[in-house]
């Protein structure tokens, strides 16, 4: 009689053997015409429908990737907000930094559902369901912390622009050409628009003029603004209008813009400014005006 341990092993050694078997043909068995000719032949854009299940695993694994970026943000999107970030970072290292939000994600809510299973009986689709949950929700949060940093770096260069504007509009006015205002303004200048004014340097030096520089500029920005000042100094190079004029009214329409937002703001947050001043400030005007009156009264009436 053939006991339970004996017919496992049998069963493992058939199994061994058979898997020996196929890799061993694998290994023999003659290549394929697209095998031999795939290496010399590059990237192929479109195989027939028989060569299907040719297509590579990791060709496989990009196209789903893909498909969730689509579903998230899309690549062209996130190649915007990178461009508008002034970052070297293309789309696939965005997309690594995320896969890596994703695992350590995934990593911590599996350990998290298995220390819960541990403790007591738990339902295995809640806790498949709360890792599924977790990778989603740290694949967004990596790229609302993209756009987050997009909107900070821009609220800067919104606060930067009336200054370096001026500074142009002196260097032009002093008779440097827009090309040497613009170089002397981001040597001397520091922030995230003079960032941006030494990138314009080097699109011109690359062999770029000035007007497509700022066109360039005017393109990627998603500052208003500046983006109306680029289109504004990219004509003003174009048509040969004095550069000052222009410099110094972007300015001004800077500084008003800035104005009027800030009103804005303090209008919307009127209720919460209302807040310090009911809870901290009132009461202890309250207790400052009332504490003599009632230690008066304490010392009359003990007396």
């Amino acid at each position: 009689m053939i006991t339970p341990a004996a017919g496992g092993a049998v069963a493992g050694a058939l199994a061994l053997g058979l898997v020996l078997v196929v890799a061993g043909w694998a290994g023999t068995r003659r290549p394929r015409l697209l095998d031999r000719v795939a290496p010399y032949v590059g990237a192929v854009s479109a195989l027939p429908a028989d060569d299907a299940a040719a297509v590579p695993i990791s060709d496989r694994i990009r196209a789903a990737g893909r498909a969730v970026a689509n579903a998230i943000g899309g690549d062209a999107d996130v190649r915007r907000r990178l461009d508008r970030l002034g970052s070297p970072l293309q789309v696939e290292d965005f997309r690594l930094r995320q896969l890596r939000w994703v695992g350590a994600a995934t990593g911590v809510c599996i350990a998290i559902s298995l220390a819960a299973a541990a403790r007591r009986p738990t339902q295995p689709l809640a806790l498949l369901v709360f890792c599924w949950v977790g990778a989603l929700a740290a694949a967004w949060w990596c790229d609302h912390d993209l756009s987050r940093r997009v909107e900070d770096r821009e609220r800067a260069m919104e606060q930067e622009f009336p200054t370096v504007a001026d500074l142009l509009a002196l260097a032009v006015a002093a008779g440097e050409s827009p090309t040497v205002a613009v170089q002397r303004v981001s040597a001397l200048a520091h922030g995230e628009l003079a960032d941006e004014l030494r990138r314009v340097m080097a699109d011109v030096h690359a062999g770029g003029t000035v007007a497509e520089a700022f066109d360039a500029l005017a393109s990627r920005t998603g500052v208003g603004s500046i983006s109306r000042f680029a289109e504004a100094l990219a004509g003003a190079v174009e048509r040969g209008t004095p550069l000052v004029d222009v410099l110094h009214a972007q300015a001004a329409d800077a500084r008003e813009s800035a104005r009027r937002s800030l009103i804005e703001s303090g209008g919307r947050r009127e209720v919460l400014m209302m807040v310090p001043v009911v809870f901290a400030i009132l009461p202890v005007t309250v207790v400052f005006a009332f504490y003599p009156g009632v230690v008066g009264l304490q010392l009359t009436s003990g007396s």
